[in-house]
């Protein structure tokens, strides 16, 4: 069909000028103070801006709403090309075909125009100069010491009240922390910062995902089925990428902090509770000696939630959770986190520095 080829040409043209963007915005990751100071301290806070300005107040989740569709059209786009390919209409198909890819690269450099560059920019550890890695064995068992005796203080901590609060307090508590740490430095900025029940949360759970970050819309989005224990920080983390920060140890690492510093009890002990469970897994690989002995002194509440957290994901564990999985990591690895999904283990290095630090009187307990 010859009327289709001036415009099959025109579309092989915008392909073309898509593919050329992104191999461009892929080299920036060579770059990183260019990003940082051009894209993660300039554009990206506009971007925000005006992100959280038009959704923030809705009261659900608008980019649930926008995946949910997209997955709805895709399903719809393989029945379609599959329809047109076996009616032999091999050009419609070809040129179909062509408008997804189209669509597809779109949506890639929307994806590192609204967020996805902060992958590129300098590392956490060098803007906020936790660079230290001198710390021992014996100085990560001292620190998970320190952890357990705090994760079971909070612990006795709680009451009743705290381990029945509603989705709407642990979301306003996790808010009012990360603002909190954003007025400590002007590496935690952020503008209007806020955490929303997902609504695909039932699917979430096979997925073993606690939370995700949309980088289309700015929104935050937590797991709101999962134990009550894990919401609290989960909000901060998700709310970190929000400030800019990438990596998923940083997001860690800036929930923990923001975590620890507030005054609610339930979110402390979500924060300490967390950063426990990450130096017990890490002593785990090197000194199990000192792993088992750390987590005999976890006090029974404390023992009691480990049981419940992973009696709760193993019920949904199956082989969705298992494919998500591989394609996060190889996600991860593609975005400047060569240990893909291994990656959220590496606050243990941010931590230790920031510890050590502190012992060092280098800085206030909050401020970096």
């Amino acid at each position: 069909m010859p009327q289709h080829t001036p415009y099959f040409k025109n579309k092989l043209l915008i392909a073309g000028g898509l593919l050329v963007f992104i191999i461009l915005l892929g080299n920036l990751q060579s770059a990183p103070q260019f990003v940082d100071q051009f894209y993660s301290r300039g554009l990206y806070r506009a971007i925000c801006v005006v992100l959280h300005l038009l959704l923030g107040w809705l009261p659900f989740s608008f980019g649930d709403v926008l995946y949910i569709t997209v997955i709805g059209y895709l399903l719809y786009a393989v029945f379609h090309l599959l329809k047109l390919l076996f009616k032999k209409r091999f050009k419609p198909a070809g040129i179909y075909l062509l408008q997804l890819i189209i669509g597809f690269q779109v949506a890639i450099v929307l994806f590192y125009m609204c967020w996805g560059l902060n992958y590129f920019r300098p590392s956490a550890a060098r803007r906020l100069s936790l660079q230290d890695t001198s710390y021992t064995l014996t100085d990560v068992e001292a620190i998970t010491r320190m952890l357990v005796d705090s994760v079971n203080e909070t612990r006795n901590a709680l009451t009743t009240a705290d381990l029945h609060q509603q989705n709407s307090a642990i979301y306003s508590t996790a808010v009012n922390a990360i603002d909190t740490l954003a007025g400590t430095s002007a590496h935690f900025k952020t503008f209007m910062p806020g955490v929303k029940p997902s609504l695909i949360s039932p699917l979430l759970n096979y997925l073993s995902t606690s939370g995700y970050y949309n980088p289309f819309t700015g929104e935050a989005q937590i797991n709101w089925q999962m134990p009550v224990f894990d919401r609290p920080f989960t909000a901060c983390h998700e709310m970190s990428h929000q400030m800019g920060f990438g990596r998923e140890d940083e997001a860690n690492f800036v929930g923990y902090l923001a975590g620890i510093h507030s005054s609610n009890r339930l979110l402390k002990y979500s924060a300490y509770y967390e950063g426990t469970i990450e130096f017990l897994h890490y002593l785990y690989r090197r000194d199990t000696t000192a792993h088992h002995q750390l987590k005999a002194m976890l006090n029974a509440s404390v023992k009691q939630d480990l049981k419940t957290d992973s009696a709760y994901w193993e019920g949904y564990a199956g082989q969705i959770g298992l494919i998500s999985g591989r394609f996060y990591d190889s996600f991860l690895k593609a975005n400047n986190q060569p240990a893909g999904l291994r990656t959220y283990n590496r606050m243990i290095r941010l931590t230790m520095a920031w510890y050590r630090k502190k012992e060092r009187g280098q800085f206030n307990p909050v401020k970096l």
